[in-house]
């Protein structure tokens, strides 16, 4: 039974984006909606300019139309199921409008920083009352050890920092074709696996489908891309997997399965702390993708060497997990 529910729902996350992308892909080039290429980014990048965004859509579509369809046939929408749906629309909406700004206004900025984060931040705090209806704990388990932590009110806060954080960590590691579609796939992939070990029959569904979603937009996001999936697709991903983490009390596990997308900030805070502190660089360029691209590595092998160090990593988190 379990083999069968997520066989068909990565199935249709996967057709629901491969059927809609053909379709989607032209009307996004007839619109001008095209990547506006940073010019202090890579050189290499400049050719890419043009290439239609806010493909994130697709996979926001999928995921909901996915999750409402197999929840319903193999479970029953919760709670969780709105929690979830909540924070992928809620942080997708917030990347859509700064998609918006970019293409369509020619504000190559997009939203600015405080607009963003204070979108972000009012998600959070709703998600945190909306768990507050619930017997939800406020205590965060530490790996490795049977403890945990009693957080109590602070757990508001640790709500939208993760939220917040992680939704911004995803969204720095979409620098490259197909980067962060194959890391996400590989990240909720072992959330699914977790959260089905925990009985969390609805939350292992919504990961699911995020990876058929993700895999689904590979086929046309791997390199040399034909669409980008945008903030619409990075910052819905990113709170997305750290709202799974929450639901299924993970929230220390993710650093780990989230791994990629915690050391490619980690590059972005390390080079600006040291430039500002000593005026010299860490990297070449940050995040760091942009590091091994200088280094004269191409594009096809810095994504699939990330792609290995998510898969590593998301086993360790597995078996940290499940068997330690």
């Amino acid at each position: 039974m379990q083999e069968q529910v997520l066989f068909f729902t990565i199935l249709l996350g996967f057709l629901i984006t491969v059927l809609l992308s053909p379709i989607f892909i032209p009307f996004l080039r007839r619109l001008k909606f095209g990547q506006s290429i940073r010019e202090e980014g890579p050189k290499s990048h400049q050719k890419k300019t043009g290439t239609p965004t806010m493909g994130g859509i697709m996979i926001l579509l999928s995921i909901i139309i996915t999750t409402l369809v197999m929840t319903e046939k193999f479970s029953e929408p919760t709670i969780k199921t709105f929690i979830l749906l909540f924070v992928t629309i809620g942080f997708g909406l917030l990347g859509f409008l700064d998609d918006f700004i970019k293409v369509a206004m020619k504000r190559n900025l997009g939203l600015t920083s405080k607009q963003k984060l204070l979108g972000q931040i009012i998600v959070s705090i709703v998600v945190y009352f909306l768990l507050k209806q619930t017997d939800f704990s406020t205590s965060v388990a530490i790996p490795f050890t049977n403890y945990s932590i009693e957080l109590g009110f602070f757990y508001a806060l640790f709500i939208v920092f993760w939220l917040v954080g992680f939704s911004n960590a995803v969204n720095l590691t979409d620098g490259l074709d197909g980067l962060v579609s194959g890391t996400a796939a590989i990240a909720f992939g072992a959330f699914s696996v977790l959260a089905w070990n925990q009985s969390m029959i609805e939350v292992s569904i919504f990961s699911i489908a995020v990876v058929g979603a993700v895999l689904g937009f590979l086929v046309f996001n791997a390199h040399p891309a034909k669409v980008f999936m945008g903030d619409t697709g990075s910052l819905a991903l990113g709170g997305a997997i750290a709202s799974i983490a929450i639901l299924s009390k993970l929230e220390i596990i993710l650093l780990i399965i989230g791994g990629v997308f915690v050391i490619e900030t980690l590059s972005v805070i390390l080079q600006v702390i040291s430039f500002k502190t000593t005026g010299k660089r860490i990297f070449r360029m940050s995040p760091l993708h942009h590091h091994y691209e200088l280094l004269g590595w191409s594009e096809w092998r810095v994504v699939v060497t990330f792609w290995t160090a998510g898969l590593l990593l998301a086993i360790m988190g597995i078996y940290i997990e499940v068997w330690l």
